[in-house]
């Protein structure tokens, strides 16, 4: 049922999302600075690309201080804005009841969205 869920996920946007991701993932690597942040929107596009059956949690190494200041610093560079994005998109196709698990999967990716730093995704 994952794999059914998944494919329709990508024939219904979630291609755009993961492609989005990549783009912004890449430009973000051109500079040395921005090579961690880059890493996490790539983190995000493989999310995006296969969302149903993952997991988003918090890692051993989530409450460091380097984490810590880093999902500050992605939370004022744009990292709001995606998540803002993201529940937008989960609360309009929860309004459908077809609608609700791809709703909750952009509610997955809102979470981590706006703070990426110290967690893994793993499989459910």
């Amino acid at each position: 049922m994952g794999c059914l869920m998944n494919i329709l996920w990508l024939v219904f946007g979630g291609i755009f999302t993961a492609v989005e991701y990549m783009i912004a993932s890449l430009l973000m690597m051109i500079t040395i600075v921005g090579i961690p942040f880059g890493m996490q929107t790539m983190k995000m596009a493989g999310l995006a690309l296969w969302p149903f059956g993952k997991d988003v949690r918090s890692g051993v190494r989530s409450g460091g201080c380097l984490y810590i200041l880093m999902n500050v610093l992605w939370i004022f560079l744009g990292g709001i804005w995606i998540c803002l994005s993201h529940l937008g998109f989960g609360i309009l196709l929860c309004i459908t009841v077809i609608g609700i698990p791809f709703g909750m999967q952009h509610f997955k990716l809102a979470a981590l969205a706006l703070a990426p730093f110290g967690k893994d995704i793993v499989e459910a």
